[in-house]
């Protein structure tokens, strides 16, 4: 791939010892690094005056009045690494939905590397000050605080309305790897916070069919390398060699990241400091332990909602439709005992 002019000005830029950065003739001065993984950092950028766009951008809506922005720079040095690049920019371009993430440009050039010439994708997406969902969570432990119940099911209410885009897309996606690292908050004072599911390096058409032993490891493979193992489904630890595979492997996933709003972590995680501990065993075994939370505890209803989702067979575990009428139901009775005891 040759060098485009954005290209050239990127690469002008950083040989001169410039922070600035173009991106389909936009241009933007790198402020600080906020992210690393992989191959990929992510920067806080503010758009600067001087560049030159060639139309309108694609979401007019997400304009930032400031300036700043997120700008996603990933190193390609391998086919493998292009068609990964190439495959988020895909799916980031597929979908129009406020809890979904949207890619505002993008760009692939070509730089001098050490000694031969490397790509660099830059993706800018909006940027969320308040961080992710993790990084709320981190901080709410070390308080001893927690999320009130009714704020955990408008967060996960919105994780869950950005995944259906997803999953009844035709054809439909599954995300692949939903966790709170990959879910955005943007907190209002007099509003339950805005949540916006990230990260679609993962995503894949959804539906698989598994009919050779071969086949199924290459998906265990792909899995191992591609779905954070604390939230990743039983099916995809040990991958039987004839099955039908949905999304509903995010469904795990959710139920994992609902426990991991309610008390900080995955259900998980604990085997990890356990002597012989194991994730994959805990997880195929479906046994969740419950933590001390808030006081008052969570509801029973919320626990027995998490479990739900964590049902080992695939074939009892809900859609994504199922959970999002069950997470009204729980809203529905919840403002409803409110209602109630204000009235004692």
């Amino acid at each position: 791939m040759g060098c485009s002019f954005s290209g050239l000005n990127a690469l002008y830029d950083v040989v001169s010892g410039g922070a600035d950065v173009w991106v389909n003739e936009r241009r933007f001065k790198i402020l600080k690094q906020i992210g690393e993984g992989g191959f990929a950092f992510v920067y806080l950028v503010k758009e600067q005056q001087g560049g030159h766009p060639a139309k309108l951008p694609k979401h007019p809506k997400y304009i930032a009045d400031d300036g700043l922005y997120a700008l996603k720079k990933v190193i390609i040095q391998t086919d493998e690494q292009l068609d990964l690049v190439q495959q988020e920019i895909h799916v980031s371009s597929l979908f129009n939905h406020p809890n979904l993430l949207p890619l505002l440009e993008h760009s692939i050039i070509s730089v001098k590397g050490e000694g031969a010439w490397i790509q660099e994708a830059y993706l800018l997406f909006p940027v969320y000050e308040d961080g992710t969902l993790v990084d709320n969570l981190n901080l709410m432990r070390t308080k001893k605080e927690y999320f009130p119940t009714l704020t955990v099911l408008q967060i996960f209410k919105q994780i869950c309305e950005g995944l259906k885009v997803m999953h009844t897309f035709d054809p439909p996606y599954a995300h692949n790897d939903v966790k709170p690292g990959n879910v955005l908050l943007s907190k209002g004072k007099e509003q339950s916070p805005l949540a916006v599911l990230m990260d679609f390096g993962s995503a894949a058409p959804a539906r698989k069919q598994l009919r050779s032993r071969s086949e199924a490891l290459a998906l265990q493979e792909w899995a191992a390398q591609h779905c954070s193992a604390p939230y990743r489904a039983p099916e995809l630890w040990d991958c039987p060699s004839v099955a039908d595979i949905d999304g509903r492997t995010d469904i795990w996933s959710l139920g994992c990241t609902l426990y991991a709003i309610m008390y900080g972590v995955s259900p998980f995680e604990y085997t990890l400091g356990e002597a012989g501990g194991s994730l994959q065993l805990a997880a195929m075994s479906g046994q969740v332990k419950w933590p001390s939370g808030p006081s008052p505890p969570y509801p029973d209803s919320l626990q027995k909602f998490v479990i739900w989702m964590l049902e080992p067979r695939v074939a009892l575990r809900p859609s994504i439709e199922d959970v999002l009428l069950h997470i009204e139901k729980l809203v529905a009775r919840l403002e409803t005992d409110s209602m109630n005891r204000n009235l004692l």
